[in-house]
């Protein structure tokens, strides 16, 4: 059984050429990334879109053009908004099933490719050249611009970005804390397994979600293993005191941290998933989005 109450940069990105750039390296949402394969094909989830608008949009970020995959329900308008931010292997399969899972909950679910200017991320072998070649070059300064446009495309597609929301795996859990700092039109956010006190490249991330977890805009749940190596349950505990130390918000964030799971234990996909811990997972995300007005 889990057990309750428990990685805003300012660096300077590379500068735009000056026509719109379109990247486009190839369809979101489709295929696993090469440095998790094979993949458990018995355990994916696989949610079908049947009743439902789903498919890849493309965001306007900046001077650039940025796909992403994009589930709403088809009946209706006026969904509330769900940012989903995928883990270091950017919009795969698994990331637009979730978004998929999240339409047939009631909401417009959009995942951008945040990774596509600084390479294919689904195309690298191995998590440490992804993690050096790919993910290490993205400031978390163009990560909170790119969210920001992909909340306008997100309008301008019929959500409703007064009850917004955002949620994201291992590097995208991070970066839930992160836009919860920085953004002021959020409602809630749920980090799954999120690092705390470190990013993957100081120079592009010089703050993490413990020095941000005062200034917090919205409560945070934060969803972590208790087995997870990469994640000591110290730094939860660093996290907690900071947050008691800040914003209303700040102060309404929680933790679960599910003594039996470690690291992407919502990832179905890989040998990593625990059903158990997901599952319950799941419900309290969507439990704390309702209650968070979402």
């Amino acid at each position: 059984m889990p057990h309750a109450d428990d990685s805003c940069a300012l660096a300077p990105t590379a500068p735009a050429s000056p026509d719109r750039r379109d990247f486009m390296r190839g369809a979101v949402g489709v295929g696993f990334a090469a440095a998790v394969l094979p993949t458990l094909a018995q355990t994916a989830i696989h949610t079908p879109p049947d009743g439902l608008v789903a498919g890849e949009l493309r965001v306007n970020a900046g001077a650039d053009t940025i796909p992403a995959y994009r589930a709403r329900p088809a009946a209706g308008a006026g969904w509330p908004v769900v940012l989903v931010v995928s883990e270091i292997f950017g919009v795969h399969e698994h990331i637009a099933d979730l978004c998929r899972r999240l339409a047939r909950a009631g909401y417009y679910a959009i995942a951008p490719e945040l990774f596509v200017r600084q390479g294919d991320a689904k195309a690298e072998q191995a998590i440490p050249d992804l993690i050096r070649n790919v993910v290490a070059k993205k400031s978390d300064a163009e990560t909170l611009a790119d969210l920001d446009a992909t909340v306008a495309t997100a309008a301008a597609d019929g959500g409703d970005t007064g009850r917004l929301a955002i949620t994201g795996f291992c590097w995208g859990g991070r970066v839930v804390w992160m836009y919860a700092a920085h953004s002021k039109r959020l409602k809630a956010g749920v980090a799954w397994y999120g690092k705390l006190v470190a990013g993957f490249n100081p120079a592009l991330q010089p703050r993490n979600p413990v020095d941000v977890a005062a200034r917090l805009n919205a409560p945070v749940l934060g969803l972590y293993g208790g087995k997870d190596d990469s994640i000591p349950l110290d730094g939860i505990e660093r996290m907690k005191a900071e947050l008691a130390k800040g914003t209303p918000a700040s102060r309404g964030s929680s933790f679960v941290v599910y003594p039996q799971a470690g690291h992407a234990f919502n990832a179905d996909y890989r040998p990593s998933y625990v059903a158990d811990a997901a599952q319950d997972g799941w419900k309290r995300m969507l439990d704390w989005f309702k209650a968070n007005g979402v």
